[in-house]
């Protein structure tokens, strides 16, 4: 899998402390005016899979690059609760000044690459990709849409340039132009040169013939029932892959696998994984570790 780039992460995290630093940290510095050399470990407090540990780590070192920093687990290990993920050592003014952001990039990263293992976990046997969708938080896409290639899922766009996908707010604005999903098709292959995939969303059968006959590459099943699903699946019969979006859970995700798309696309991902419990326990040293 590949790395999340170096100047993603660098970007988050100067965004990261230059928000919780605006005006210092006063508690801080008012309580220890002069050097607290400390130790502290972050916990895992569930079972987890890690993400965010690199952003985390650049997070201590830009606060202070005399921490010394020990991880125990790597970005999309796994994590039992209990589990120490980090340990740190050093100025525990930095360590304190530093915590917040770092534990923001692990609570929040690890959420979501827990929950799209769960996702991919429940639909475990079937010829399914999980994916994630464009409903991030702004300025942490790179990051969100990396935490779930770690949780075992696959990205879609991670811009508007990546491919076309007309939606239901494009054919509303093409309504005089009937059938829409059609009209939208004939015009998109008409006016666009580009290797890059053609996705229609639909929500009726009646569409799914007219994304066929529009050639689109990918007819995206909106909101539709399991029944309805396999009836598309069938009408479709592989000239598109298919894919479904729209009120997907852990609690049907399963049965909408077993109704034969090819891709499931879910954007509480990221815009609703609950953060993964972790906590930092911080204790004095009795002199600064060499």
């Amino acid at each position: 899998m590949a790395a999340l780039p170096a100047d993603d992460i660098q970007r988050a995290v100067r965004m990261g402390l230059e928000e919780d630093l605006a005006h210092g940290d006063i508690t801080t510095t008012t309580l220890f005016p002069k050097p607290a050399p400390a130790r502290a470990r972050i916990i895992a407090q569930q079972a987890l899979v890690v993400a965010g540990m690199a952003a985390a780590i650049q997070t201590f070192i830009a606060v202070d690059a005399s921490l010394t920093l020990t991880p125990s687990r790597r970005d999309g290990s796994l994590a039992k609760n209990g589990d120490v993920l980090l340990r740190i050592e050093g100025d525990g003014r930095s360590i304190l000044t530093a915590e917040r952001v770092a534990l923001n990039f692990l609570q929040h990263l690890s959420g979501i690459a827990t929950l799209t293992s769960r996702f991919c976990h429940a639909v475990h046997g079937y010829p399914v990709t999980i994916m994630d969708t464009r409903k991030t938080l702004p300025g942490w896409r790179a990051l969100q849409k990396w935490a779930v290639l770690l949780g075992g899922g696959t990205n879609h766009r991670m811009s508007l340039g990546d491919g076309i996908l007309i939606k239901d707010n494009h054919l509303a604005l093409m309504k005089k132009k009937k059938p829409a999903v059609l009209t939208a098709c004939r015009i998109a292959h008409a006016m666009v040169s580009t290797d890059k995939p053609m996705i229609v969303e639909v929500e009726t059968l009646s569409e799914v013939h007219d994304a066929l006959q529009g050639k689109a590459d990918i007819i995206l099943l909106d909101n539709m029932a399991p029944a309805t699903v396999k009836q598309a699946v069938k009408l479709i019969d592989g000239r598109a892959l298919v894919e479904v979006s729209g009120g997907i859970t852990l609690k049907n995700v399963r049965v909408m696998a077993a109704a034969g798309p090819d891709r499931i696309s879910i954007g509480a991902l990221t815009h609703s994984a609950p953060a993964a419990a972790l906590s930092l326990v911080l204790e004095p040293c009795r002199r600064p570790s060499r």
